[in-house]
């Protein structure tokens, strides 16, 4: 697959919006399926399932998007405050709307999407069979499900990486820092906190206490090489792949499925709304992920017979 032009993460200009809204040849393509019964018999042949999630699936767990109407926090889109340049210019204001957004996720659990992934990749790891998730949240909310095979393509909100000597690890202190306790309030009212930065999140490996950043990929920044790659291996090999809660409108993640679908692997949308690359793919399923994703994703009766006979063999 052809990802790596893709690896800086952006939104997706006109021209490639228009490109996946009218894909070629698509007066002849048919509105996709929504016969879960078909996507069933399907799913219960796939040994290679590649879960592709997005904003959608955490905003059921009513995790803050940040995207679209009355998507700021403050006076500011996400897309203002997640750059280098917003933190190089004003990293108290970064790290206030970062502080923000740690607290709120440690107030939130996985809702039953992220439930139905994870129970669906430990089932079908006894069956031999892998289930792998490609996600582009921060939460950690998929890992929190107990979901093993998790490939976080922005990062995390619960790592930290040092501007110094580039020292990576999870941190969930809470608040992260003591001058950021009580900060962060979204208000647009609320006027900045003007943290000093020898006061901000500081490394604390031997001898460095540099200046510490959220360890996830901001806009203008290209994604992790080791993630990307994996990421490729698994889509390349996928023999399902779902689409789940994303806006299909931010790249590299946008030409994720797309590019699965090319090659003729069943791709199957999960969405409150139809995105620019619905028409590219066989399945769709209308509605919250949380109620639409559990059946497709429950046990299926190919899967009870299987079990039912090496009990059969057992006794």
């Amino acid at each position: 697959m052809i990802l790596r032009q893709f690896a800086c993460r952006a939104f997706i200009n006109a021209h490639l919006h228009t490109h996946l809204r009218q894909p070629q040849f698509s007066q002849t393509m048919a509105r996709p399926s929504s016969d879960l019964a078909a996507f069933r018999k399907i799913f219960s042949k796939a040994n290679n399932i590649a879960i592709i999630t997005g904003a959608g699936v955490s905003a059921e767990s009513g995790v803050p998007t940040f995207r679209g109407a009355g998507g700021y926090w403050r006076k500011w889109q996400a897309q203002e405050l997640a750059t280098p340049e917003a933190f190089s210019r004003n990293p108290s204001r970064v790290w206030e709307f970062y502080h923000y957004r740690r607290e709120v996720m440690l107030t939130k659990n996985p809702n039953p999407a992220h439930l139905a992934i994870a129970e669906c990749e430990e089932r079908l790891s006894k069956q031999g069979r892998k289930v792998t998730v490609i996600t582009q949240n921060i939460d950690e909310l998929h890992c929190r499900a107990g979901s093993k095979n998790v490939l976080e393509i922005h990062g995390s909100l619960f790592k930290t990486r040092c501007m110094s000597c580039g020292h990576e690890a999870a941190n969930y202190k809470s608040p992260i820092c003591s001058a950021l306790k009580g900060k962060g309030t979204p208000d647009p009212n609320t006027h900045d906190a003007q943290i000093p930065v020898q006061e901000l999140p500081r490394c604390e490996q031997t001898g460095c206490h540099g200046l510490l950043r959220p360890a996830v990929v901001w806009f203008g920044e290209t994604l992790d090489a080791d993630i990307l790659t994996s990421a490729e291996t698994v889509l390349d090999s996928c023999d399902l792949c779902l689409v789940v809660g994303t806006s299909s409108v931010v790249y590299p993640a946008a030409m994720f499925a797309p590019q699965v679908a090319a090659r003729g692997v069943p791709v199957a949308e999960f969405n409150m709304e139809d995105t620019p690359a619905t028409m590219r793919f066989k399945f769709h399923f209308h509605g919250p992920c949380g109620t639409t994703l559990p059946p497709a994703l429950a046990r299926h009766e190919a899967e009870l017979k299987e079990i039912q006979l090496d009990t059969d063999q057992t006794v």
